[in-house]
């Protein structure tokens, strides 16, 4: 028994296949459901038990005086707005030009995630679109009038880029036990454009805020443990082919491994938090010099700026330290019976397959983030999710089919902090169940399996979810 008196079963024991993500196009040995429920602490020591409404914003437990004055630092400079310039608050002036948000916590919400509009159909914070135009000679860039990103925000006198309008088709299906299901199918248009209508062979993607929980964890997990898992060619023939995205990165000065945004696109915490400033809320700092004007967008770049950069390099690392130390929630019930046994249908399936379970983190100067056995639920590879999810948006090496697995730690408190169930990279699976009936492509083999449970058990590989 282990100390949560859940018997060390292994998936070979259960008769179930070997469900791990591949080594290099090696098999890896069975999932020990009793080892992954052996602790409620998914973020090892980086781990809160507090259950409240802001449990996706509490800090590291072990950190220090200093690194706690820090973490309140950024965490003012996440959660309060920015301003036009000039202003008396000139540490938090410098608004736009264009914009999608007046502060990270707008679209972050109590560090949690976005969801799309259900009633009025017009986009708020919290989902943007990326734009791209495939040129001649089969490259892809940015947009030539709207640049990468839309921003449907604009300071007094100058013109938002356009309004994000969302239209929705049912998809329907059933079980095979006669269980009926229902999808709804987002498709996207930019209306009040500035620059006259977006195109049709515009290749648009949109992109939905996560929780912010565990990045600093993610970023310590060591570039030769993701680069092992990683198996292009599928050598091992079981229709899995993770792959790595490689990507510039502005804090490193050269190329890494992709490990955040929906498609891996960015390397690292500063990367992340850098762009973000820059795309969404028009804040320029060292990473990002430049405002993100373009030529249609008349008196941008003309607009009074917050400084040069608009955020220096103090305060930029103070968001980074924030961002980089949210704990991760301690997993609820790990003990329950249906827990337990949607644990054991959520390897069966194969879901663990991609949504790797257990990871350990490398050095990392912020010394809480080092050496941490953590239960992150991912890969962070790219893998071709077929063409339900499909973007046709190539992003570094990514691919229109590929998204990189995202983390499903703290998805079942999504909910409780932020007052809805809408899941992957648009929010348009209104619950988990949802989500997993979306999977294709390589993960055709989960869902089909998913399909195939009797109902309790697909309720409890659900429940299971939860209880992350």
């Amino acid at each position: 028994m282990t100390r949560t008196g859940i018997p060390r079963l292994t998936v070979a024991s259960l008769a179930l296949a070997p469900m791990v993500a591949c080594s290099g196009g090696a098999a890896a040995p069975p999932v020990d459901i009793g080892e992954l429920l052996s602790t409620d602490a998914l973020g090892g020591g980086v781990t809160a038990r507090a259950v409240t409404v802001n449990a996706f914003g509490l800090p590291a437990p072990d950190l220090s005086r200093d690194e706690r004055r820090v973490f309140e630092l950024g965490d003012s400079f996440f959660t309060q707005p920015w301003v036009q310039a000039p202003s008396s608050t000139e540490a938090r002036d410098g608004l736009g030009p264009l914009f999608n948000a007046n502060a990270c916590a707008a679209c972050h919400v109590r560090d949690g995630r976005a969801a799309p509009p259900v009633e009025d159909e017009v986009a708020q914070p919290g989902l943007l679109l990326r734009l791209s135009v495939a040129a001649a000679d089969g490259t892809v860039g940015d947009h030539p009038d709207y640049g990468g990103q839309l921003q449907d925000h604009a300071l007094p006198l100058l013109g938002a880029e356009g309004t994000v309008m969302i239209q929705r088709e049912r998809v329907t299906g059933t079980y095979p036990d006669g269980t009926t299901w229902e999808l709804e199918r987002p498709t996207y248009a930019v209306v009040d454009a500035i620059a006259g209508a977006v195109d049709d062979d515009v290749l648009v993607s949109p992109r939905i805020a996560p929780q912010m929980v565990g990045v600093g964890l993610l970023e310590a997990i060591p570039e030769d443990a993701i680069r092992a898992a990683a198996d292009p060619d599928d050598a091992d023939g079981d229709g899995i082919s993770g792959r790595v995205n490689e990507v510039a990165s502005p804090s490193l000065g050269g190329t890494a491994v992709g490990r955040f945004g929906w498609k891996a696109n960015v390397a690292t915490v500063a990367d992340q938090v850098a762009g973000a400033f820059l795309g969404d809320l028009g804040i320029t700092s060292s990473l990002h010099p430049d405002e993100d004007c373009t030529a249609v967008a008349t008196g941008c770049a003309d607009a009074q700026t917050g400084g040069a950069p608009e955020i220096d390099d103090d305060r930029l690392g103070h968001v980074v330290f924030y961002s980089s130390v949210l704990a991760v929630p301690a997993m609820r019930d790990v003990a329950d019976a249906e827990v337990v046994d949607g644990a054991r249908a959520f390897v069966a399936a194969g879901c663990a397959t991609c949504h790797t379970p257990i990871q350990t983190t490398g050095a990392h100067e912020i010394s809480v983030l080092a050496d941490q056995e953590i239960r992150p639920y991912t890969d962070l590879l790219l893998h071709d999710m077929g063409p339900g999810l499909a973007d046709g948006r190539p992003d570094g090496l990514a691919t229109g089919t590929e998204w990189r697995t995202p983390p499903l730690w703290g998805i079942g408190l999504v909910e409780a902090i932020n007052g809805h169930t809408r899941y992957l990279h648009d929010g348009r699976a209104r619950d988990l169940e949802e989500a997993i009936l979306w999977h294709g492509g390589e993960a055709d083999s989960a869902r089909e399996a998913f399909m195939a449970l009797a109902a309790a058990d697909r309720a409890a590989l659900v429940r299971f979810l939860t209880s992350l």
